[in-house]
């Protein structure tokens, strides 16, 4: 007899099913040329965009007292006005950032060998998708690489009281597919929110998807298992159930 298998598996979206850093880095790379080109800022235009690129890794958001679009555009506005000095040019930061975002968007795209990895593991166990951010932000992208199909619920965090690594949230996706903590293995590629997330919910188990080969810092949460590519999980799943199968 097999106790607790794995029933469920939560993934994280982004640099886990789609490349999002990649297709940031497009975006950033045709409002390069568009600066350049159209209004000859020659070295300004990497450096506008850098700051950008600093700016929305701080990036604190509230939905409650702003619109991402709003607060992305000042992220344009603000970097611009840094780089070349004089007025604010609020036209050509929304021009910058609706093209790094449209770009970006069209780059979202879930592969085909991700694809047809969770068709197969949905016969076995539920899927669903579990990202932080702001609503519409992670709408549009789940729009955008057309996911939806693929798994039993989608849960964003910036639509819950909680985001990840909070337990609640956990404990809603379990409700949501009518599973235990136990029962349910979290999929992603940030140490403090998917593993930590996981490993506060007291999850049987948390799978880091390490791309880069980095080392952990001694203070970061620990995952349970760590692999380079989301498509190794249907074997490590496996070998999961084995042990557990194993120990009964």
């Amino acid at each position: 007899m097999v106790l607790n298998r794995v029933r469920a598996v939560f993934f994280d979206l982004d640099n886990t099913l789609i490349d999002t850093a990649g297709a940031s880095r497009k975006g950033m790379l045709e409002v390069i040329k568009l600066l350049q080109s159209k209004y000859h800022y020659k070295e300004e235009a990497e450096t506008i965009c850098d700051k950008v690129q600093v700016k929305l890794s701080k990036e604190c958001f509230h939905p409650s007292s702003t619109c991402i679009t709003d607060l992305r555009t000042l992220h344009w506005e603000e970097a611009i006005q840094e780089t070349k000095g004089g007025v604010a040019n609020r036209k050509l930061a929304e021009e910058c950032y609706f093209l790094w975002k449209s770009t970006r968007l069209q780059h979202m795209i879930l592969a085909e060998d991700v694809k047809a990895m969770l068709t197969e593991l949905r016969k076995e166990v539920r899927l669903l998708l579990l990202t932080n951010g702001d609503r519409q932000t992670q709408r549009e992208k789940i729009e955008a690489c057309a996911c939806q199909s693929y798994f039993d619920a989608i849960v964003v965090g910036g639509e819950q009281k909680e985001e990840k690594p909070a337990p609640s949230i956990f404990y809603y996706c379990c409700d949501l597919l009518g599973v235990q903590p136990g029962d349910c293995v979290m999929v992603g590629d940030t140490l403090e929110t998917d593993i930590q997330g996981g490993l506060n919910a007291g999850l049987k188990a948390t799978v880091w998807i390490n791309k880069n080969g980095m080392m952990p810092l001694k203070s970061s949460p620990m995952p349970h298992y760590i692999v380079s590519s989301v498509l190794e999980l249907p074997a490590l799943l496996q070998s999961i159930d084995c042990t557990v199968s194993m120990s009964a």
